[in-house]
This record gives structure tokens, sequence and C-alpha cells, in this order.
């Protein structure tokens, strides 16, 4: 039986099959394969013509060697003879599952979403994974970002599972697959334009209440919000020029071949979860629940999540191999790709919505969580000035009120001081599902104040959003009065407990949630 070299396979995929293309290559110039860290990261992703383009290894040589040493070169299925391939070619060709006469441009958005439906079909068959891409590079690179995420909303309404849906984010990454960073942000941007002037005509009334109906306008507004010190666009900004800059600290230490290294930078990159903590309670349920932008919230929301779990276990899984530094190298490849999205997709997406007082919840709220690789935050000093504002005519209206109730009377300063003296976090949830308060203070569970007035379920990530309706659904129907839960937060124990709040006829009103550290109780009991 010949052996078959296919030039549209990787090269991690070809020296699986033929151990000696290791050897072939390595001897042509390809000095890099010999490194496993290289093989396993790299190579995953690198064709022989890729490489050579790369080396500036005349391809032509490459094949001659290789049926040489009694390889036939194909690509893709017809022999290199037969359709020769020049070394800055693409290899990629559509699959067996899409013809060429199928490309998304030439369809519908009924058509395209039917599309985007049977890659889910795939994915969720096994299908591997860069099998897919290449049909969604082939189908969708002029189609744009919004339409795609539109798409998927309608799956997700239709039934589809949410983490099914969330499988297409990394094919979308596919777009950014090969090029530099200057085309990848061009096509963010090209994606973005024509889908963008058909979402926002959804929202008229954006222009008012301060948003930017124009595109161009929006990209303008951006810009000028980024220069700006301290406004949350440049907070987040900065934050992925950090993170982008310590991911290619860990590229250096894996193409190096340190281990120690590779392990010392890679366990800092757990700090990312500062990052991510931010757009999931200050950024996704604002486009949610006050602009019905869902996308994000219910597909990079999990994405997210699956970056921060994948960092935080394998940079607790010890001593390094080859297969550990894989996961490494695929790991912080997506959280790049989420840098794209974010700068590209999802801040422009903010700038076109949201109104100056979202920036101004956002801002207030930064604070709360911890900086991700920047040392601190800066102040934004027209932000301060009016939030400052804001909370001085709120003091000035609770300190003339009075709460009275059964057991005597406080004014509204004094509740709120009691409140907040509680050494637990509370928050309440009405009967409706809907955040109606929570006291203030340090918390281990971060409560932004621009959550009160939203559906609970806003402020928690797709993977969780179903345990929580059945809950409160449990407490409305009577069929429960607390749930417990316990978690191991940094060594401390600490108890969540979720009530069912019931006036004096025992009609359900809401849910209390208490967050409460435990470690005294341990510590009381162990030194008896």
């Amino acid at each position: 039986m010949s052996k078959v070299l296919d030039l549209n396979k990787t090269v991690a995929e070809l020296v699986k099959d033929y151990p000696e293309v290791k050897d072939i290559m390595a001897d042509l110039g390809f000095k890099d394969i010999t490194k496993p860290a290289a093989l396993v990261t790299v190579g995953k992703i690198m064709t022989i013509p890729k490489g050579a383009s790369i080396k500036d290894i005349e391809l032509s040589k490459v094949i001659e060697r290789f049926e040489a040493e009694g390889f036939e070169v194909v690509k893709g299925g017809s022999q290199s003879k037969a359709a020769p391939v020049a070394a800055h070619d693409s290899v990629e060709t559509p699959s067996d599952n899409q013809g060429a006469s199928s490309t998304a441009d030439n369809k519908s958005k009924e058509g395209r979403a039917e599309l985007l439906q049977s890659y889910v079909r795939r994915l969720s068959d096994g299908e591997d994974l860069e099998s897919v891409r290449k049909d969604f590079v082939a189908n969708f690179k002029d189609v744009d970002a919004l339409e795609i995420a539109n798409a998927e909303q309608a799956l997700i309404k239709g039934g589809v599972p949410v983490a099914e849906v969330q499988k297409l984010c990394d094919v979308h990454s596919a777009l950014f697959h090969g090029a530099t960073k200057e085309e990848r942000i061009a096509a963010a941007e090209r994606q973005v334009n024509k889908e963008a002037a058909a979402m926002l005509e959804r929202h008229k009334n954006m222009k008012k209440n301060g948003g930017v109906a124009d595109r161009n306008a929006a990209k303008s507004k951006m810009a000028d919000m980024a220069k700006v010190t301290g406004n949350p666009i440049r907070t987040f900004f900065l934050e992925n020029e950090a993170i982008e800059k310590h991911i290619q600290l860990i590229r250096e230490a894996v193409g190096s071949g340190d281990n120690d290294k590779i392990s010392e930078e890679f366990r800092k990159m757990r700090g990312i979860s500062a990052h991510y903590s931010k757009k999931g309670d200050l950024i996704y349920p604002i486009l949610k629940t006050k602009y019905d932008v869902t996308g994000p919230s219910d597909v990079m929301w999990g994405v997210d999540d699956e970056i921060r779990d994948e960092i935080r276990t394998v940079a607790g899984m010890g001593s390094l191999n080859d297969e550990l530094i894989g996961r490494i190298s695929d790991v912080i490849t997506r959280a790049e790709e989420m840098i794209y999205k974010e700068n590209n997709i999802l801040f422009p997406i903010c700038v076109q919505f949201f109104s100056h007082e979202d920036w101004l919840n956002v801002y207030r709220e930064i604070p709360n969580y911890d900086p991700c690789f920047i040392s601190e935050y800066d102040k934004w000093e027209d932000g301060d000035k009016a939030l400052e504002a804001t909370e001085e005519a709120e003091r000035a209206q609770v300190s003339h009120d009075e709460v009275v109730l059964p057991g005597g009377s406080m004014t509204l300063a004094q509740l709120e001081a009691v409140l907040d003296t509680i050494p637990m976090e509370l928050t309440f949830v009405d009967e409706n599902n809907i955040n109606r308060f929570f006291n203030d203070g340090e918390k281990l569970f971060k409560r932004p104040k621009a959550a009160i007035g939203r559906e609970v379920f806003s402020c928690h990530p797709p993977k969780v959003e179903a345990i929580v309706r059945q809950i409160l659904d449990d407490f409305r129907n009577g069929l429960r009065d607390s749930v417990e839960v316990w978690h191991n937060m940094k060594g401390e124990p600490v108890l969540v407990r979720y009530i069912a709040v019931r006036d004096k006829k025992g009609n359900y009103v809401g849910t209390l949630e208490c967050v409460q550290k435990m470690g005294f109780a341990k510590e009381h009991f162990e030194e008896e």
C-alpha cells in the first residue's frame, strides 16, 4: 500500500500517520519540528505548504523529496502533479458535507441559519472541529458577525441547547486563523458593519438615550472613549493588551522548552478570571435585559467559563508533559481569540447601544473586581463627578424617610446601616424573579447595582440558569422552603442559603439569599 501525504493535513497529523515525516522535514530545514512542544502546539495548525511559505522553502522541492522517499503527495485527494500547489496557496477545501455551491453569501438568512444548525449537528455527532471550521471559513467569511449571532440566538429560542450553540464560538475563530493582527481586526470590522444597521433599526430611540446608531460614528466614539483615562472602554482595552502580552510570554516559554517557566507563567493566567467576571456581571446582562442583544450573554459567556475552567484545571495538574503543553497552547489561543472578539465585536456593540448612564454603572462597579494584569484602575474624572451628584441626591432622600414596622420604626438611613451591618451577604429576589435588594459591603459573590430591577437569571451564566429556575419554582409551588449549598472559597468554608420568603398568609413573596463565611465556626470547634 502506497504512503499518501495529504498537504491539507496538519504536520502533527502527518507525523502521527508516518513518524518518518519528522526526520524528512527536519532535513529539509524545518528544524522546529524536532521540538516536542512545537509539534504538539504549532504542529496542530500548521500544514506543509504554510510552513514552507513561512520558512521560505520551495514547496516543489519539498514535494520532490517526499516523492523520492516513496510518498504519493496529494492535496485533499488530488495528486500534486495534476494540481500543482504553490507555497502561498490556501490548502483548505470544502468537505463532502458542503459543496462549493452552498456558500453562505448565496443563501438567504434562513438558509444561512440552516447551515449553522448543520454545523451544530456535525459537532454534536462528534465530527472533528477542524473539519467543520474549514466549511465555516469557506461559507461564512463574508457574512456579518452580528447576523451569525442573531442566527445563533434564533437556534437557542428554537430549542437548540445553549451548550451546543456555544460550540460554534470556536468555529467562528476560524475566521481569524492564519491572519495577521491587522487582518483579524479588519475582518471583524467588516463582519459588524452590514448587520449593525438592521439591528439598530429595532432601537430607534437609541440616539436620545446616548447610544450611537451610525456604525462609523460608533467606531469614532469608541476610539475617543479609549483615550479617556478611567473610562470603562479604556480599562477593558488596557486589560486586553496586558492579557495579550502575557499570552506572548507563555508562547515564548513554550518555544524555549523551559517547563518551569511555562508552569510559572501559565499559573498567572488564572488572573483572567477577573476580566471575564467583569464582562459577565457588568456587560452581558445590560445587553441582554435592556437591549435584547442576547448573543453575547448566551454564547460568549459560556465560552468565557470554558476558558477559565480549562486554565484552572490545567494549572492545577502538576508536572507538564506534551499533552498538557498542547492543552496550554489550545486554551491561550482561545483566550487570544476572545480578545479579538471583545475589541472588535463585543465592545463596538456596547458603544452602539449603551447610554451614558450604563457606562456610569459599569464604572461604579469595576473597583469591586480585581484588576486583570494591570496594577490598578484609573479614575474617570467625569464619571466620578456624575456619580457623586447622583449619590448626594440619594442620601438627601434617604435621610428624611421613615419606615414603620410592627416592631418599631427606623429612618431609611438607620435601616440601611442595620442591613449592611449583618455579617452576611443578603440578596432579595421578588416573586416575579426580579432582583430587588442586596446589602452593601465587600462580597464573595459580586452584585452590581445595575442588576437591581433585572431578572435574577441575567446574573447567572447559561449553564446554571436551569438550576436557579428550578429552586425558585420549587419555592413558589411550596415544594421546598430552603436550599443550602456549601462552597470552599480560598480555603474557607462558605454557606449559601436560599430561603423562601412568605407573608403572614403563607403567600410566596420572594427568595432571600444569605451568604456567610463559616471559617469562624470551624476555628471555634477546632480550638475545643
